[in-house]
Parts: structure tokens; C-alpha cells; sequence
């Protein structure tokens, strides 16, 4: 990413196209935060890893890349699936639906030639990461969504053809 500023408006378009992810029972688990200035994100993010690494498990090059992982990018959205009040829905579905909205988001951004990167590393699956941000234990966050430009967008790829991953049946 080349640290040009996406318009609010286009983040908030993004978030719109994943409030149209589908939902069973229409529990609609998705959650966002939005982070307009990753710099400050990465700084909580790098010190809740450095408070919560004891002793050898403190790595100063993963505090490094933490602080610095949002530096050019132009806003941070963290996604969370909040567990709906249906508990006949099981979680893997509440799981799916939230999937389905960041990819709607994803896809969203290719449209507008923004640049999107979705991480689960770091602090983003670990327990403090959810109390930090005050979701409950049957919450889920499902990864940190880094948005912005760049001046150059690698071409897609594939390790295995489609044909290789479809049986018609007849």
C-alpha cells in the first residue's frame, strides 16, 4: 500500500455490501470496527502483544511488525461475528455468515481498486485481543482487514485449476 487516504465514503460503501452477507434466522453476526488511523491501531495492537508475551514468548521482531504492519495503509477494520441470541443456529453458521460479509467487503474493495489484506496474525485470534475490543466469549473475531492504494496490484493466483476442485454429477 502506498499511504493515499481512501474516502470515508468508500469504506462506508465496503461496509454496506457486507450488510448484505447472507444470515440464518437474520442473527446478521457481523461486527466492524473501523480504524481511520492504522498507525494508532498498531500501537495498541503491538503493546497488548508486548503485556500479554511472557518472558521468552516476547518477540521483539512480531512487536516490530505489529507496530508498524499499518503504516501505509489507509484504514484498518477489524471483523468480528457477535454471536446472535438464536442458540438453534449453530456458531460455524453465525462463523460462515460474518466470512461471507468481509469477502463481500474484499470484493467490494477489487471493484474500487483498492487494496485489501486480511490478517488473522498477531494478537487478532488470541482471548485478550477480544476483551480489549469488549466482545463476549461465544464472539469470534474473525481477522484485521487492511484497506488503502498502491501503486501496484499483483495478479491473482491459483494452485489448482477449477476443474480439478468440481464433479458434475448427472
Amino acid at each position: 500500500m502506498n499511504g493515499n487516504k481512501v474516502p470515508n465514503g468508500h469504506i462506508a460503501a465496503l461496509l454496506e455490501l457486507a450488510n448484505w452477507a447472507p444470515t440464518h434466522g437474520f442473527t446478521e453476526p457481523w461486527r466492524f470496527i473501523v480504524y481511520e488511523n492504522p498507525p494508532e491501531f498498531c500501537a495498541q495492537h503491538a503493546e497488548l502483544y508486548k503485556q500479554n508475551s511472557m518472558g521468552d514468548n516476547f518477540n521483539p521482531t512480531v512487536y516490530d511488525n505489529l507496530q508498524h504492519q499499518g503504516d501505509k495503509a489507509s484504514h484498518v477494520v477489524v471483523a468480528v461475528m457477535k454471536r446472535g441470541d438464536l442458540p438453534k443456529i449453530p456458531q460455524f453458521e453465525e462463523i460462515a455468515a460474518a466470512s461471507c460479509a468481509i469477502q463481500n467487503m474484499l470484493l467490494g474493495a477489487t471493484a474500487l481498486n483498492i487494496a485489501s489484506f486480511w490478517s488473522t496474525g498477531g494478537m487478532s485470534l488470541r482471548p485478550f485481543f477480544k476483551e480489549f475490543l469488549g466482545f463476549g466469549e461465544e464472539d469470534a473475531i474473525m481477522g484485521v482487514l487492511y484497506f488503502g492504494y498502491a501503486d501496484e496490484y499483483p495478479e491473482g493466483k491459483r494452485n489448482t485449476e477449477i476443474e480439478e476442485k468440481i464433479n458434475w454429477v448427472k
